[in-house]
């Protein structure tokens, strides 16, 4: 099925959150939104944003505010109090026992797969405790209390699929949303449990994957960022007329990596890159590289639309689309400190048997320490990276509330070609 952003839709105006992937990066998403909590305008209200849409730990913020759309601000304030208490051992299993028996069945695998068969491996940990710590605190059923007081329009959360290797969207929502059928995603309807949130979560090599039933038919999934090159696109499917993302990378840390990597600031020879630094960036391909291009891409396409809006001959002439294009406005909030370097010195606050496992790849760059920055869910560092959050929001309140609660001008949605649909995604 492949419906316009607006099938269905009974209400003329939508915002969107957006919350990316991250691993333990997510507290800094939940410092952004206990800032927004607190805003005279939100207290004792409903959430501000009819659409969420996640993947990965955005998945995990996103239905903890969905959750709570009775009351925005509690919502918020209870989601910092999770990030704030979470501990290694709420996530994934540490122990000696664990780690030694999955390294003795990889082992196995790697030496002896191909006389007696492989696949005793699925993941470098076990992440039965994330299950039981998401059933003791994300109330699920929330969501369609909240739908059903119009206080939310759709909600999403998105997978990958590992057979198909398509982004799968699952979207609880209010009768008529959108879904769509592209070649690299899917939407579908579904009510969201704990399995499609630990689905979206599960980073790949570092979680196992996770079973999910579609269409009558069992098939497994991981991360939800793997293939969600475009983060905003679910929730400008889903009908938003504007988006407010967070996004977990400091872009002036990532600028002046690539002035080092080319020499722009003086002659330097950097070292071999240990394995370490070469996941880190194997993970930042993964979750962080996406929605600053995105955002480029859909402030390119609003141009062009305004400009195609403004131009009578040119739309007189063009055919009917399949799907009309609107302007979107987009906010984005994203750190103004290095999450890798903040890693670096909480890094001694690792358990002892993961903090041997991390080391055993190398010691990377302290800017380029990624790797560290997605497993270290340590209740001190993610206090500092709610902290972060709290003060980046509160830097840009002003703009924030401003984009939250102006009125949209209302302007038909001009129509545009096929051609031009395509490459906003």
């Amino acid at each position: 099925m492949d419906e316009s952003p607006k099938a269905g839709r009974d209400v003329p105006d939508l915002t969107g959150l957006v919350l990316t992937a991250g691993g333990a990066r997510g507290a800094y998403q939940a410092g952004v939104l206990k800032r927004l909590g607190e805003l005279t305008a939100f207290r004792g209200r409903a959430v501000p944003f009819p659409v969420i849409s996640g993947a990965s730990a955005g998945a995990i913020n996103g239905t903890a505010i969905a959750a709570h759309s009775a009351d925005f601000a509690a919502g918020c304030t209870h989601l910092a109090a999770l990030w704030s208490q979470l501990q290694v051992t709420d996530v994934m299993r540490t122990d000696l026992w664990s780690l030694g028996a999955n390294g003795l069945r990889l082992a196995a695998d790697l030496s002896l797969g191909g006389l007696i068969g492989a696949g005793r491996v699925q993941a470098l940990f076990d992440a039965a405790p994330l299950r039981a710590f998401l059933q003791r605190n994300l109330p699920l059923d929330g969501i369609a209390s909240g739908l059903r007081r119009r206080q939310l329009y759709a909600v999403a959360v998105t997978a990958t699929g590992y057979h198909s290797g398509k982004a799968f969207t699952f979207v609880q929502g209010r009768r008529g949303h959108p879904t769509w059928n592209k070649s690299r995603r899917v939407a579908m309807p579904a009510v969201l449990g704990i399995d499609h949130v630990l689905a979206s979560s599960a980073i790949p090599l570092v979680f196992p994957p996770v079973p999910l039933t579609v269409n009558g038919a069992g098939t497994f999934f991981g991360d939800g960022a793997l293939r969600l090159v475009t983060p905003l696109s679910p929730a400008i499917r889903l009908g938003a007329d504007r988006v407010f993302a967070v996004g977990v990378r400091c872009q002036d840390s990532a600028n002046q990596l690539q002035r080092s990597e080319v020499g722009r600031d003086g002659p330097s020879t950097l070292r071999r890159p240990p394995l370490a630094q070469i996941c880190g960036v194997f993970m930042n391909a993964i979750f962080l590289d996406h929605l600053d291009a995105d955002v480029d891409h859909l402030r390119r396409m609003n141009e062009l639309v305004s400009a195609y809006d403004g131009n009578e001959p040119a739309r007189r002439r063009a055919p009917t689309p399949h799907e009309p294009m609107r302007v979107v406005e987009p906010l984005v909030v994203s750190p103004s400190q290095d999450i890798a370097i903040i890693a670096r010195t909480f890094a001694h606050r690792m358990p002892r048997a993961i903090r041997y496992l991390l080391e055993g790849l190398g010691t990377p760059e302290a800017s380029s320490a990624d790797l560290m920055s997605y497993l270290l869910f340590d209740r001190a560092f993610l206090r500092e990276l709610i902290d972060l959050g709290y003060r980046d929001a509160h830097t840009r309140i002003d703009e924030i509330e401003s984009f939250l609660r102006r009125p949209r001008r209302h302007a038909p949605a001009p129509t545009v070609s096929m051609p031009a649909l395509r490459a906003v995604g």
